[in-house]
């Protein structure tokens, strides 16, 4: 009998890169506020800011 893998199995659309940012106290408080309101993550929070703003601009990347 092979030996079971242990850990989560792989993601279809790994998150490989990270980014940083210089907030000041005030945008880490709206921040926080908002994970705490929507129950869920900086990183998810931070994600669906990029997703609102890159709609709102009508995807510009894919316009050629």
């Amino acid at each position: 009998m092979s030996p079971k893998k242990m850990g989560r199995p792989p993601s279809k659309d790994p998150r490989q890169t990270r980014v940083e940012a210089k907030l000041t106290e005030d945008e880490i408080k709206r921040l926080k506020h908002c994970c705490e309101v929507m129950g869920t993550t900086i990183s998810d929070v931070i994600r669906r800011g990029i997703d609102s703003i890159y709609a709102e601009l009508g995807n510009p990347v894919n316009k050629k």
